[in-house]
């Protein structure tokens, strides 16, 4: 029996657009729990699913609070000197970075939808943020004004990417681009701390490999014994306590705690050994009190600060997003629930607008953090309040601890938060699974190293984007053959005990055909058919009289690729060969009808499957006088 191919049913092309639309901006349908509601209800809601606590807040109880509460004073230990050590990697008062580990805390844990995502500053984006205003400015004030300023453009990017519902586009920022990137700006980082580890007081704002190690020779004079050992002996016991948690989960304890511990013990031995660390640099005073209000020193003059501020804000906030949104995602998934990546955009993106008016620099979902949340027990995301309210415990009554604490101290904490981004593991996996994604990566790391950041990050998602378009452009054509006593069709090269059919040459395209690839598929197919004639010369066999076409792989058509069809079926009827299409995709049948090129197929040039095509069309030569 043969099946015949049928048109699918009639939609209009606004209905058409509509549904497209719809699936690229609302692929989660957002408002189907609004349906059949009141419009009281529809309001609350609305309110319920902007402030995402009361979803969840009306069902705390005691054992959540206790845990939550443990998870907080532990991230706190671990938020206070990282927040200190980002805010000098961003070359901001250290200040700023408790600030930064107070107000965006509290702010997600009333919007954001992850029960383990703790909040605060991370390394790549307050690094892109300090690098590129420091290659801009060097004046302290201008400095601090344009990182609040960048701050509120990623904020006010990041939610406008979940008002619009634009997630989709950051899928450019492949896995691949990021490994390189995140390799190369740590090296970078780590390199330029060493000059603090090696008691350097003049350094580099140049962010590229060649003038931060031309600074550490050039100014080698400077180099402190004393500083190099403490520096050392900090850095061994912070990759000690890191390779301890690693390789003894139980101990996961010992690499949160150590930042902290190392600050402590730092601190002590500088203040009771005063006479002899007086020439070490040290954080020195900071003021007691919560975040002063920063609307007023947000740069708004049109003029090129502005627009670098804006570049900077986009870019920070799109790697920010990307690793907010990939850590929740992690965490999610551990715990088998969902969390809405709209709506993580727009909790993100007015957390750092609110930051941007309270002294905060960009902010966004840590790894480290969120690990050590998961890990001792978080359950809520209140866990980041009860951070919040530890650091501003210390920020109104603990300020005066940390006038002593070496900069040293920090700069080893920050190389050994660093390292942990170069991931060689996942290079070399790149390498072996994919040599293009390895090519994106190695285009993104030698881009930041060598080149800047932006563009290290530029060239990789060009290099990701080429990768696209390659396989678009040069899509795949294989040629079937039937496996013996069944109806299934797949490569003769794949599977070794598929059989040709003879007279027939059935050939499957894997790809949509577009301008881009329809003059490449028409060359291929051709000479397909030139390879199949020699080869049945060369073996003595029946000769080629028709060319199947599985388009079960085709999911879409351009006017090109209709033209494709309609000039192979010209050139093939010269050459006295029938051409056959086999289930084309609903969109493909559409627009081969809506053309009239069907017409000239005939009854026997459309099947449902290539068993079909093949038995018909044999059965009709069979027929043949």
């Amino acid at each position: 029996m043969i099946h015949p191919v049928i048109l699918p049913p009639f939609f209009s092309s606004g209905e058409k657009l509509k549904h497209k639309l719809f699936e690229i901006f609302f692929p989660d349908d957002p408002l189907f729990s609004f349906k059949n509601l009141t419009v009281r209800e529809k309001l609350y809601r609305a309110i319920r699913s902007f402030f995402y606590i009361l979803q969840w807040l009306p069902n705390y109880n005691f054992i959540l609070f206790r845990s939550d509460l443990i998870a907080g004073i532990t991230l706190s230990s671990l938020a206070i000197p990282q927040g200190i050590n980002y805010a000098k990697l961003a070359k901001l008062p250290p200040i700023v970075g408790l600030y930064s580990s107070f107000v965006p805390p509290v702010i997600y844990s009333i919007l954001g939808s992850s029960r383990h995502l703790a909040v605060g500053p991370t390394s790549t984006a307050t690094l892109v943020m300090g690098t590129m205003i420091s290659q801009m400015v060097s004046e302290p004030h201008l400095h601090l004004r344009l990182a609040f300023t960048a701050t509120f453009f990623a904020g006010l990017f990041q939610a406008s990417f979940g008002l619009f519902r634009l997630g989709f586009i950051l899928d450019f920022l492949s896995k691949a681009t990021l490994i390189g990137f995140m390799a190369g700006v740590a090296i970078l980082v780590s390199l330029q701390q060493l000059q603090g580890l090696l008691g350097l007081t003049r350094s580099t704002n140049e962010m590229q490999l060649l003038p931060v190690i031309s600074t550490l020779f050039k100014y080698r004079n400077e180099w402190s014994g004393q500083i190099i050992i403490m520096g050392f002996c900090f850095l061994t016991f912070l990759l000690g306590a890191k390779r301890i948690s690693s390789k003894w989960p139980k101990f996961f304890w010992v690499s949160a705690a150590a930042p902290l511990a190392s600050v402590v013990f730092s601190t002590l031995v500088a203040f009771i050994l005063q006479t002899k660390f007086k020439h070490v640099p040290k954080i020195g005073k900071l003021p007691n009190g919560i975040n002063p209000p920063s609307a007023n020193l947000l740069y708004f003059k049109i003029d090129p600060y502005m627009g670098r501020a804006i570049e900077i804000g986009i870019l920070a906030g799109i790697l920010s997003l990307a690793e907010g949104i990939a850590v929740g995602r992690t965490f999610a998934s551990l715990q088998n629930y969902q969390i809405d990546g709209n709506r993580e955009m727009l909790a993100l993106g007015l957390m750092n607008i609110a930051g941007a008016c309270c002294s905060c620099f960009v902010t966004t979902g840590s790894f480290s953090r969120s690990a050590v949340n998961y890990d001792v027990g978080g359950r809520t995301q209140l866990s980041n309040t009860m951070t919040g309210i530890v650091v501003l415990v210390t920020m109104l009554f603990l300020m005066q601890l940390f006038i002593h604490t070496p900069d040293v101290t920090l700069a080893a904490i920050i190389i050994t938060a660093v390292v942990g981004l170069i991931d060689v593991k996942a290079m070399v996996n790149l390498w072996r699974l994919d040599k293009l994604d390895f090519l994106a990566c190695s285009c993104s790391f030698f881009g930041v190293l060598f080149v800047s950041v932006q563009t290290g990050l530029l060239v990789a998602i060009g290099a990701s984007v080429f990768k696209v378009i390659l396989h678009l452009a040069r899509p795949n054509t294989i040629v079937l053959g039937n496996i013996p006593g069944t109806q299934i069709y797949n490569s003769l090269y794949r599977y070794t005990d598929t059989k040709r059919v003879p007279s027939f040459l059935i050939l499957g395209i894997e790809s949509p055909i577009y301008f881009l690839n329809s003059t490449y598929l028409q060359e291929r197919i051709l000479r397909w058919i030139r390879d199949e004639e020699e080869r049945i010369l060369r073996d003595n066999e029946l000769p080629l009289k028709c060319l199947i076409i599985d388009m079960t792989a085709v999911t879409d058509i351009d006017t090109n690729g209709l033209e494709l069809v309609s000039e192979l079926k010209m050139t093939l009827a010269k050459k006295s060969l029938q051409m056959v299409l086999v289930n084309p995709a609903a969109s493909v049948m559409e627009k081969l009808h809506c053309s009239k090129i069907m017409d000239s197929f005939g009854s026997k040039g459309l099947y449902l499957t290539v068993e079909e095509a093949v038995s018909d069309i044999s059965s009709s030569w069979e027929a043949l006088p």
